[in-house]
């Protein structure tokens, strides 16, 4: 990976983003993907993020103003602890452009069995070949713990945590908001599968390969699903 410059001089991020990152978290409460616990960023350059506002992502308030995080140095007074997950992504994924840190009450079902969804249907290919599993039920609440995490994530898009929720990683928030949706109809699907007792037909790996397009829209139309009636 190529190193990257640090700038640490202020920044204010752009308008756009703002509201941006105030939407998904809200619709993360709204379609109940996170409760009182999680948040969502969006990377602004090379050295710097925004990230929430610290409340619960639903009762985010229209135009309340996240915090700009630099991706050098300690996290700003009055950030959530679990942040610097996201700045451990953004340092060694250049290719990511959005995180979501939430609690879907179906992946942590299934992360207690010690267990991630298998790529079975069209929403769950996006994970191929596999969504690693975070064995550890603590907090994030160290960058020791926090690296640890983004190297198994390695290059998939979500981790999930054992007993405490998942990670996603996207291009943009937009995909990042989109992939947690994703990420948890694929959770409802393998546990009802599993209640079934029956066989899951999987995914091959070409298969996935092909069903985990983005052409036609497949996120923006999502986004919009997940965004409407905003008060933004």
């Amino acid at each position: 990976m190529n190193t990257m410059h640090i700038d640490t001089a202020p920044l204010t991020a752009p308008h756009d983003m703002d509201i941006v990152v105030r939407q998904a978290a809200r619709a993360l409460g709204r379609h109940g993907l996170t409760h009182a616990y999680g948040h969502c960023s969006v990377r602004l350059d090379d050295s710097h993020f925004l990230v929430c506002a610290a409340r619960p992502p639903g009762l985010v308030k229209p135009g309340e103003a996240g915090t700009v995080v630099c991706l050098d140095g300690e996290l700003p007074d009055g950030v959530l602890g679990e942040v610097r997950i996201h700045r451990e992504i953004y340092r060694h994924r250049p290719d990511v452009g959005g995180v979501v840190r939430s609690m879907p009450r179906h992946a942590m079902s299934l992360s207690v069995l010690r267990r991630t969804p298998r790529v079975v249907h069209g929403m769950s290919s996006y994970f191929s070949p596999s969504v690693p599993l975070w064995d550890d039920p603590q907090l994030i609440r160290t960058d020791a713990q926090a690296s640890a995490l983004v190297r198994l994530l390695g290059t998939s898009a979500a981790v999930s945590m054992r007993g405490n929720g998942v990670v996603v990683a996207g291009s943009g928030l937009k995909e990042a908001l989109v992939l947690t949706w994703y990420l948890e109809d694929a959770a409802r699907i393998e546990l009802e599968c599993l209640g079934a007792f029956a066989e899951v037909a999987t995914l091959s790996d070409d298969e996935a390969l092909q069903r985990a397009t983005r052409e036609g829209r497949i996120f923006e139309r999502m986004w919009d699903y997940l965004t409407h009636g905003d008060v933004e």
